[in-house]
């Protein structure tokens, strides 16, 4: 009897400590070590039941993915899309839902540290392909296809899946997450959408984290932001016919002169430096002189000084090639930026980074840090913590009309997320 009596009061106070020491893991999911916290995470029931719901309701998944697909979303036509989304977002139980100027779209789950700063996830809703272009979409056997279907159909699928996953299973976290369908990533949006979310003084200063959704994939980690610059070169001349008119300057001929001069800035393969003539344009007909000629540059790297060496180098090629021109009346240029994505690498101090190696060596899923081009360039360059990640599956074919996603292993990047927003925003 004495025993018993002993045993009961040493398991209520080994109760009191447990509850206890769980409370402070659920406020502070900081105070744990990252793998701790994953670990403390992964093994809720609410959260093995989430598991649960990406992998018996895949079906449902890739069956709401070939739908919005089919929903056109070009670079600043993205308003369809942005419709479609709110009402998904309310169907998963996210409060708050609505959209901003821009057409970003937000949905709210509340914590129960209201204090706290948001996690955000997000992924891009916009389409590398412009008005008008067929969206032939299908499902072939496991396969589906159509433009955009992985890029970023498969993003912004994992983004909704999370959060129905976690209002099915009741999962609990502790800070608030927002869940956001940003726009403009594609192209010239030139991040338009995550610039109006960083700037708006509602959200700028109340995220801490920012989980970025973009493509398919599950064994990469973008954290170091590639930057780049675009331009469009302009050049324009009195035209005119290509018999009478013989010996007047020719903008296409001058620009070909200015693109042989890029060919010949030098590119350092460390850090690695890219330059590229991605379209031209100009002319009426064979036997006209054109009244002006245009291509579109994009140049790439990982070092801002090395953007401005190669940027600089542009804009002298340009000069010294129609340097020829100048001196007949009617020609001139122009060089007019079109887009900028900021470089920058997340600290390798970072928690969120160390939270989602943990995520990769708790499942077990081999993954490399990578440098690439995503909305979570913005965040990154500011200092913020912020990095990239796959919504599983697997793609291919990406800003073509042949593009494909292959939905089988999409579970183990829902995971990925869900766990990793889960030990950033704490959960009970």
């Amino acid at each position: 009897m004495c025993t018993a009596r002993k045993f009961g009061v040493a398991a209520v106070v080994w109760l009191f400590f447990a509850v206890m020491l769980s409370s402070q893991a659920d406020t502070k999911p900081d105070t744990l070590p990252p793998q701790q916290e994953v670990a403390r995470v992964a093994a809720l029931p609410a959260v093995h039941a989430a598991f649960q719901w990406f992998q018996s309701h895949e079906r449902e998944i890739s069956e709401r993915q070939l739908e919005m697909v089919r929903i056109p979303s070009p670079p600043f036509g993205e308003a369809a899309r942005s419709r479609w989304l709110r009402e998904r977002f309310r169907d998963a139980g996210l409060r708050e839902v609505h959209s901003d100027p821009l057409g970003n779209v937000f949905g709210v789950r509340r914590g129960s540290d209201e204090r706290a700063k948001y996690v955000a996830i997000t992924a891009h809703i916009d389409t590398v392909f412009p008005a008008g272009t067929q969206l032939e979409v299908r499902r072939d056997g496991e396969k589906l296809l159509g433009p955009g279907i992985s890029d970023n159909g498969a993003g912004v699928m994992a983004l909704l899946a999370v959060a129905q996953a976690m209002h099915a299973a009741e999962v609990r976290n502790v800070a608030p997450i927002v869940f956001i369908g940003n726009v403009g990533e594609e192209g010239e949006g030139d991040l338009r959408g995550m610039r109006h979310v960083f700037s708006d003084p509602k959200w700028k200063d109340a995220i801490a984290a920012t989980l970025v959704i973009d493509g398919a994939s599950s064994d990469t980690i973008v954290a170091q932001a590639l930057g780049s610059r675009r331009f469009e070169v302009t050049v324009r001349g009195p035209g005119g016919h290509s018999w009478s008119d013989f010996g007047a300057p020719n903008p296409i001929v001058l620009l070909s002169r200015a693109i042989a001069q890029m060919s010949l800035i030098p590119l350092p393969a460390s850090p690695k430096t890219t330059l590229n003539i991605g379209v031209i344009s100009g002319g009426t007909s064979v036997n006209s002189i054109p009244e002006s000629a245009s291509i579109r540059v994009d140049m790439r790297s990982s070092s801002t000084e090395q953007l401005e060496r190669v940027e600089a180098a542009m804009r002298q090629a340009v000069t010294r090639a129609l340097a020829s021109g100048n001196g007949v009346a009617g020609v001139s240029y122009e060089v007019r930026q079109i887009g900028e994505r900021p470089a920058g690498d997340l600290a390798e101090t970072s928690r969120l980074l160390a939270i989602m190696r943990a995520v990769d060596v708790h499942l077990g899923n081999p993954s490399r840090v990578t440098r690439a081009s995503t909305d979570a360039n913005l965040p990154i360059s500011q200092g913020r913590e912020a990095l990239a990640v796959g919504g599983g599956g697997s793609g291919g074919g990406a800003h073509t009309v042949h593009e494909w996603f292959d939905p089988r292993g999409r579970d183990l990047g829902l995971k990925r997320i869900l766990l990793a927003a889960l030990a950033v925003a704490g959960a009970k």
